[in-house]
């Protein structure tokens, strides 16, 4: 198990390496696009869950 866990790890580091000497100098925007989409996506993600609660909360309090 840890040497799966460690083979993905460096798999992972070997296409983080490529990628960065593919782009280049334009390697910082990229970055800054990929973590700005994944933290658009959590953030709306935690939304649905806090509304989904709150729903949830309200019509059992409607129940009763």
């Amino acid at each position: 198990m840890i040497l799966l866990r460690c083979a993905g790890l460096g798999l992972a580091l070997v296409v983080a390496l490529l990628f960065a000497v593919f782009v280049g100098d334009q390697g910082p925007w990229y970055f800054a696009w990929a973590v700005g989409t994944v933290m658009i996506i959590l953030v709306a993600a935690a939304g649905a869950v806090l509304f989904d609660a709150q729903s949830a909360q309200h019509t059992a309090e409607e129940e009763f």
